[in-house]
């Protein structure tokens, strides 16, 4: 991961890279407070962590454990902050991540916020203390302000009515790398309890693909499955919030066995 010194090559967050060049990229979802899990997870053949800090009891400090556990390897550590605020993304990008998720942003105003809470000035609001990022970030600490700004992934989680209303707007924000689809609570938001089959959100996820096209973002979304993954591959898709490590453990567990699982660990709808 560390750039070629000899050859004066940047480096490039391989997620972006690989967005660029038109790849899927694909992340598991932790959600267990566990370096072991972590770092083992690193090495499954993911493009990135998404450390999930909205919807489990992962701390700052955990965060921090997990960014070091992973330091070197092949997958990269991104985070979704609890909400959409300048000092939620401060402090995990200080850790050390490599991209920040943004729940709930409906609002230009917000897609905006996001992006200026991910830059430094002049460019952003970020302020100026990587006290331990600098040391993660390929390239050693020197070169952490010279590339991070470009470097940090961007992704605001579309899963309101208000986003989708407002869509057009929030794609032409200038930064924003990736609008994900929140298909759960953006089935919940348009009053559809979670269904995830219902026309009124499959038009919501097309409103929102077509206005990413235009803008030139990427586009992402939660699959379970391989189908799934071929399905949203079809309609321009290219990031990929996987399983949990916790839906991972259950899916060995059903393979092992099969019909004497106890039927709370059926499967179930969207992962958010």
């Amino acid at each position: 991961m560390a750039a070629d010194d000899s050859n004066n090559v940047p480096w490039i967050n391989p997620v972006k890279r690989k967005l660029a060049a038109g790849e899927a990229v694909f992340g598991l979802t932790l959600t267990v407070a566990s370096v072991d899990v972590a770092a083992h997870a690193a090495c499954m053949g993911f493009d990135f962590l998404w450390i999930e800090m909205e919807h489990s009891p992962i701390t700052l400090e955990t965060l921090r454990h997990m960014v070091l556990a992973t330091r070197g390897l092949p997958a990269v550590p991104i985070a979704r902050v609890p909400v959409n605020e300048v000092w939620t993304a401060k402090r995990v990008l200080d850790a050390g991540v490599f991209g920040v998720v943004f729940p709930f942003t409906s609002t230009p105003e917000l897609a905006a916020q996001a992006v200026s809470a991910c830059r430094y000035p002049p460019h952003g609001t970020r302020g100026s203390g990587p006290v331990l990022a600098k040391f993660c970030w390929p390239g050693g600490e020197n070169r952490y302000h010279e590339s991070a700004d470009s470097n940090i992934l961007v992704v605001a989680i579309i899963e309101q009515r208000e986003g989708v209303e407002r869509i057009e707007e929030i794609a032409a924000t200038p930064g924003l790398d990736v609008l994900f689809i929140g298909t759960s609570d953006l089935s919940f938001s348009l009053g559809l309890r979670g269904g995830q089959n219902h026309p009124q959100l499959r038009e919501a996820i097309a409103r929102i693909v077509e206005a990413a096209k235009r803008h030139g973002k990427y586009l992402g979304a939660p699959a379970w499955d391989a189908a799934q993954v071929a399905h949203y591959r079809e309609q321009g898709f290219q990031l990929f919030q996987a399983n949990t490590e916790l839906g991972l453990m259950a899916m060995g567990a059903r393979q092992i066995l099969g019909d004497r699982r106890p039927a709370a660990t059926a499967k179930s709808g969207a992962i958010y």
